[in-house]
């Protein structure tokens, strides 16, 4: 069977300032899950609140998603991992 991906999800550190390090080299990444799904007002009505998830909490506050489109050459994604990884060494 053939996959589709919609999402080149990653977790790091730092999470933000990553991504700024990403964006001033022209590499769009993207937050698309900032809110775990049960602080989410669809599921305000479970009554759950902060801290009731913790590693969901965590997990939130460190996933980036990286470019990923048809489009995408194996070029560019070379240049999108060596700029994370810069983005990333510390």
């Amino acid at each position: 069977s053939r996959h589709v991906y919609t999402y080149y999800v990653i977790r790091v550190d730092d999470r933000d300032e990553v991504r700024e390090k990403l964006r001033e080299a022209e590499v769009m990444a993207q937050v698309h899950y900032p809110v775990p799904i049960h602080l989410q007002t669809a599921y305000g009505h479970l009554g759950y609140r902060q801290g009731d998830f913790p590693a969901a909490e965590r997990a939130t506050e460190r996933i980036l998603s990286l470019p990923l489109y048809p489009e995408l050459d194996r070029d560019q994604v070379d240049r999108i991992a060596e700029v994370l990884i810069g983005a990333t060494a510390g």
